[in-house]
Formats: structure tokens, C-alpha cells, sequence
């Protein structure tokens, strides 16, 4: 007889841009929200999730760049506590109303890439969950091309 067992979400790896929208839609559902925050969760070099997700509650309409500055704070906490130097912020912004990047989206992505870009080393992405739906508004194909990177050496194939 054989048994087949889910393995938990966390021990899933990440593995494509694709995927993380998806283990977004797993962690944030039901997605309907009545108000506006922000959640934060953690891939290792590796691709598998920290078991910390962090909401950020009661997130302004307009981009705070101060904000933006603690995550870094929150971030350096949580990544020294995973594997490896390269881990990857992954945030989902979660609003009322549909999944349609509004202005003040945009914002939030203009203060996000001012703030992290350097910061992070780009190794960080954002979502927005609104209307039932996730929608990726900044991606990090970086990340996931280093990953692929490191998994092949750890397997030893070597990309060519």
C-alpha cells in the first residue's frame, strides 16, 4: 500500500516567479481584505520558506519611505537566522479593491526599488493581493537564476 503525504508549505522550495505568486495565493486566502497591509515572508538560498510570515497592519495609501527603511531592520533579523548569505524578501501588498495597479501601487514600487534596490541586492519582490486575486508587480528573476545556480552545484551538474 502506498501512502501519499503532502509535505508542509515551508518544505516546498520556491523555485520560479510563477511559483511565489502562487505560495502567495496559499498563504494570503481567502483574499478579500478590508484594509491595507503589508506581508512579508523569507526564501533561503534554497528556495524553501522561513517559517516567520509578517504582517504589517494598517499600511498608508502613500508610500512610506521611513517604513520601508525598518523592514531592512525586520529583514536583517530574519535572514541571519536562515542558511546562506542570499535571501530573498518576498512582500505582498494586500488592499481593497481589484487587482489593478493603482498610482498609489506605483508608488509603492517607486519607494520599494529606491529603498531596496541597493540595499538588498535586488533579491527582493512584491505583490499585490486585492480582488480575489495575486498579482506580481515586481519580480526578482535574479534570485531565482542564482538559485538554480547554487542547486546545480550542490548537485554537482554544473551549468553550462
Amino acid at each position: 500500500m502506498c501512502r501519499v503525504t503532502t509535505p508542509a508549505l515551508a518544505d516546498v522550495p520556491v523555485r520560479s516567479s510563477l511559483a511565489l505568486t502562487r505560495r502567495w495565493v496559499s498563504l494570503l486566502t481567502p483574499l478579500s481584505f478590508d484594509g491595507r497591509s503589508l506581508w512579508l515572508a523569507w526564501l533561503g538560498p534554497d528556495g524553501r520558506q522561513s517559517p516567520v510570515l509578517f504582517p504589517v497592519e494598517d499600511v498608508p495609501v502613500q508610500p512610506d519611505r521611513h517604513l520601508i527603511t525598518r523592514l531592512l531592520d525586520v529583514h536583517a533579523e530574519v535572514a541571519s537566522h536562515l542558511p546562506g548569505d542570499d535571501v530573498h524578501l518576498a512582500m505582498a501588498l494586500c488592499r481593497p479593491g481589484e487587482a489593478v495597479p493603482t498610482e498609489d501601487d506605483d508608488g509603492w514600487v517607486s519607494a520599494f526599488h529606491e529603498v531596496l534596490d541597493s540595499a538588498l541586492d535586488g533579491s527582493w519582490s512584491l505583490h499585490l493581493a486585492a480582488g480575489g486575486r495575486v498579482e506580481s508587480l515586481v519580480e526578482a528573476p535574479t534570485f531565482f537564476v542564482r538559485m538554480g545556480w547554487a542547486t546545480a552545484r550542490r548537485a554537482g551538474d554544473g551549468l553550462r
